[in-house]
């Protein structure tokens, strides 16, 4: 056998060997990967405790409701740049004197807050891609202020979306954020014929800092196929919001216009805009601020989002849920104290906002409302107090509402 034979012949069990010790090594690496995944895997838990009371003109009874939410998941670490997190909730009430949306007490106000189990969020998230995060699941959603689209917090069966998300840095300090959304996993819960929406939906939003604060520009096609479509819009606008030192303190504001328009499986035809004008400014502890919300009308509909933390804006007692065809003109006024420490209460913060409504077309005095809340912490449990007192003009009936919540998480 000549020496080349003899050598191609050696070099056959050592490539089997160091294959060997290849595929040894990778199945190595990725145990300790899997291994480390499992150790970084954190739990979720959080709990929740609210009493809600509402007294309606026009209604019968006046409502009360003490419900309750567990909510329980896990969360891994990263295994081949994915993590997996899975999420329960289980909603419930102690006393249920209130119109839950599907139990039938119409006799009582709404608090919807229905019964439920269910699966909240269920996602992977993979970072494998330069300067990109892909979810793809059931998942959490909150856009800018959540004026457009959010996750409802507030309520107890929070908002949670079905699709792909895409988050991207790559073009320096520009975000990409898009996302494609086949479900609306909405507050009123599995049992509600309105608890889950339909469609084809494009969020895409990108921003940018700039030395005046941070400037957004989105596009918000929503084609939701339930009841007849008209949900369904197109939004595409822009928003700027920064913070600057002025004197002894920080000015803060917020400028957003958009425009919207049927879009979709949308049987209407119409055209209407959005635009907010707001300012605060913070000296130490307090903070004062003004601000005018126009949400426009047209002769068949006005603008709506209806995809957004909506508890949010025009005032918590929830009269302009479904903005009237002849829009809404929010004119309000805010301020904040952070009192901090009191006994054992830490971080006591306390918040004044008034509203006074309006319509966009007509000029009609809807109405004006009073806001009030006051939170902290004692030990690991925070603690808020709210209260809302409607008073109604040209639309919908006087109204107060008052909520004592305690949340605890791990």
């Amino acid at each position: 056998m000549s020496a080349t034979k003899y050598l191609r012949a050696g070099l056959v069990p050592v490539a089997l060997l160091s294959t060997s010790i290849l595929n040894v090594a990778q199945a190595e690496e990725t145990a300790s990967a899997w291994e480390t995944a499992l150790a970084e895997t954190k739990p979720i838990f959080n709990a929740r405790l609210r009493y809600e009371g509402v007294d309606q003109d026009g209604l019968p009874e006046e409502a009360s409701a003490l419900t309750y939410r567990l909510r329980a998941g896990l969360e891994t670490g990263k295994f081949l740049d994915t993590k997996f997190l899975v999420e329960f909730d289980h909603i419930d009430d102690f006393v249920d004197d209130f119109n839950s949306t599907i139990n039938g007490k119409t006799m009582y106000p709404v608090v919807a807050d229905p019964n439920a189990t269910e699966l909240n969020r269920i996602q992977l998230t993979n970072t494998s891609l330069p300067d990109t995060t892909i979810t793809l699941g059931r998942q959490r959603i909150g856009l800018d202020d959540a004026r457009f689209v959010g996750n409802v917090g507030w309520r107890q069966n929070e908002q949670t979306f079905d699709g792909l998300r895409i988050q991207n840095t790559s073009l320096g300090d520009l975000k990409v954020d898009f996302t494609y959304i086949t479900q609306v996993n909405r507050i009123f819960g599995d049992d509600s014929p309105i608890g889950r929406w339909d469609g084809d939906t494009y969020l895409l939003n990108l921003s940018h800092p700039t030395p005046i604060g941070k400037l957004t520009g989105f596009a918000y096609n929503v084609d939701v196929d339930n009841a007849g479509g008209v949900f369904s819009s197109q939004t595409i606008g822009a928003r700027l919001a920064g913070k600057q030192p002025v004197g002894p303190g920080e000015l803060g504001y917020a400028l957003s216009y958009a425009t919207q328009s049927d879009y979709g499986s949308s049987n209407l035809d119409y055209t209407a805009d959005y635009y907010l004008v707001e300012g605060s400014y913070t000296v130490d502890a307090f903070t004062g601020g003004l601000g005018i919300e126009v949400l426009g009308g047209d002769d068949q509909r006005g603008f709506q989002t209806p995809l957004a933390t909506l508890h949010k804006f025009q005032g918590w007692a929830d009269k302009f849920l479904t903005t009237p065809a002849t829009g809404v003109e929010d004119i309000y006024a805010k301020a904040g104290y952070k009192v901090g420490d009191v006994g054992p209460l830490s971080g006591l913060n306390l918040t004044a906002v008034y509203h006074d409504f309006t319509a966009d077309v007509g000029g009609a005095d809807y109405g004006s409302e009073l806001n009030l809340a006051a939170s902290a912490k004692w030990d690991s449990v925070r603690i808020t107090l709210k209260f809302a007192d409607y008073s109604a003009d040209d639309i919908a009936t006087d109204t107060s509402k008052f909520w004592i919540q305690f949340d605890f998480a791990l």
